[in-house]
């Protein structure tokens, strides 16, 4: 899969559709660590995540649908959704019972018709499979296909523009979708410069770190996952996906994270920044703190992935 390649068409083809979120240089974390640190604010997308940029992708590259399926924990959810509304088509999404009633509420928001399976993400993402594949309809997998990896990508195309310089990359990841994409095309963007690319970094909570161990394993695992605040990264792995090759090509290093961090990040996001973030977007900011000393003096993105938090969630950080 030229992942490189892939992203650089589908910014052509998505880019009326999508907003090209700021890249925000944060005085406070740079004052703090010592480290030019600036947030990719995907939290202000439409949907309030980055998962928008795959499905309207997706939804573009299928042509004429009437009705689609696809599995989510909420922001994928909701951004096909949108993205069927954008294209005329129906959307049914397969959640699990532990979805975010913030997540929930979002999907409905844009009309998705909305079925509960099974109490884990992968659980109601192969029942939705089956579903489809029985109706003969169209899945929109959140992560397992080259035209969501290749939408997701497009982060990181305008994160590269917006700052020439970048040294160290960090993205909460889940299936693996946007680490896909966006270390995909950093890398090819780095061959096709001849220069070297930025230092990626996979940020996975502690409780819930499937990829890290199928990448350790060289296949994708079955093992449990906790409750973690970064609930759109937990959950399992579809058995075959094609993330997990471009995971263990280009991402350089791994960052779990325990949940007191990941809290501790929600916080310094709204106490500093003035913004609600999801703990998935807490979760690559927590991945930076627990090792900014390594990057001192050097330039570094967090991409902060959803901003779609309920408040009995803020109530439970903040207070």
């Amino acid at each position: 899969m030229d992942v490189y390649a892939g992203v650089s068409r589908a910014y052509e083809r998505i880019r009326s559709h999508v907003r090209e979120t700021p890249l925000e240089y944060s005085r406070v974390l740079t004052a703090q660590t010592g480290v030019n640190v600036y947030l990719k604010l995907e939290n202000i997308q439409h949907t309030g995540s980055f998962k928008f940029r795959g499905a309207i992708h997706k939804m573009l590259s299928l042509g004429p649908a009437h009705t689609v399926i696809t599995a989510s924990t909420g922001n994928h959810g909701a951004a096909v959704a949108r993205a069927c509304t954008a294209t005329g088509a129906h959307c049914i999404v397969y959640v699990p019972a532990n979805a975010s009633p913030a997540k929930l509420n979002n999907m409905h928001l844009y009309n998705a018709e909305v079925r509960v399976h099974g109490v884990d993400s992968v659980e109601s993402e192969l029942y939705a499979i089956d579903y489809a594949r029985h109706n003969q309809l169209p899945f929109i997998s959140p992560y397992n296909d080259p035209a969501i990896i290749a939408g997701q990508g497009t982060c990181a195309l305008e994160f590269s523009r917006q700052l020439e310089q970048i040294d160290a990359v960090f993205v909460a990841t889940g299936g693996g979708g946007l680490i896909g994409g966006v270390a995909g095309y950093l890398n090819g963007a780095a061959t096709h410069k001849r220069t070297n690319p930025p230092y990626i970094y996979a940020c996975q909570p502690s409780a819930s770190q499937v990829m890290y161990a199928s990448v350790k394993a060289g296949h994708i695992v079955d093992i449990p996952s906790e409750p973690t605040l970064s609930d759109g990264t937990a959950g399992g792995i579809e058995p075959g996906a094609i993330t997990l090759p471009l995971v263990r090509s280009f991402v350089d290093e791994f960052a779990l994270v325990e949940e007191p961090d990941i809290a501790s990040a929600m916080r310094l996001m709204a106490e500093k920044h003035h913004l609600l973030v999801e703990g998935a977007a807490a979760l690559a900011l927590a991945a930076f703190l627990n090792i900014s000393n390594k990057w001192w003096g050097k330039n570094v993105v967090i991409i902060i992935c959803g901003g779609n938090v309920s408040m009995r969630t803020v109530r439970s950080v903040l207070l």
